[in-house]
């Protein structure tokens, strides 16, 4: 065999070993330490991972679009400014929820009022979506009208435990409560739901509902996933 042949046949593993790999991505609290270091992208990171849920427990929690839009808006520059406070006693996204859930309660509360339910855009005639997803919509009104005329202490634990599926020391650690807490607002939410959703017609929930909330009778669903048997 010539000697260069071998000797690059000889020199290929310890290349391949030198060839650098893809590191993990960060974890949340290592970006949210690289943010308060003074890293200008690491926020925007953690953002992004999280944004999804923490928009849909704001928009359900409030039940309009713009004041959801304004106290998460609220919420994350709260987290931005005051990440240096975050001690690592619970995870980042339970941070992040926690202070998504206090902005929304404080508008609630400053305004001494309900929240609007936003009605759908398309005038009268045949819907321009498929039927499907025009009944799926009217599903979703439905039950953000019913979890309007919730107090918000009740309509908070309801959206975590039984629309966002956290469990019920989850929801707890969120709203800074005592699990018995959690569990007595959501049977007691649950039990101010089920009339007012029991029109829905058999089959028409959709992901919006309360995972303990049925369309026929609403307190015979077996507690699903995540709901740590409340009641």
């Amino acid at each position: 065999m010539p000697r260069c042949a071998f000797e690059a046949r000889r020199l290929r593993p310890a290349e391949e070993a030198a060839t650098p790999t893809a590191e993990p991505a960060p974890s949340d609290v290592e970006l949210i330490r690289a943010h308060v270091a003074g890293d200008r992208d690491a926020f925007a990171e953690v953002v992004r991972r999280h944004r999804d849920r923490l928009w849909a427990v704001a928009l359900r929690t409030l039940g309009d679009r713009d004041e959801a839009a304004d106290a998460l808006q609220d919420a994350l520059l709260s987290a931005f400014r005051g990440a240096g406070s975050f001690r690592g006693e619970a995870a980042v996204t339970t941070w992040l929820h926690r202070i998504v859930v206090n902005a929304c309660l404080d508008r609630v509360r400053r305004q001494a009022s309900r929240p609007v339910i936003a009605l759908p855009e398309e005038g009268p005639g045949e819907p321009a979506e498929p039927r499907d997803a025009y009944a799926e919509r009217d599903v979703t009104l439905a039950v953000e009208a019913a979890l309007a005329r919730l107090p918000i202490e009740q309509r908070a634990a309801i959206v975590l435990v039984d629309i966002q599926g956290y469990s019920v020391a989850e929801a707890a650690r969120v709203l800074d409560v005592a699990e018995g807490t959690v569990k007595s607002r959501c049977a007691r939410g649950r039990a101010r739901l089920a009339p007012l959703l029991a029109g829905l017609r058999p089959g028409a929930r959709n992901r919006d509902a309360p995972a303990g909330v049925g369309a026929t009778d609403p307190l015979d669903r077996p507690a699903g996933p995540g709901t740590g048997g409340q009641g």
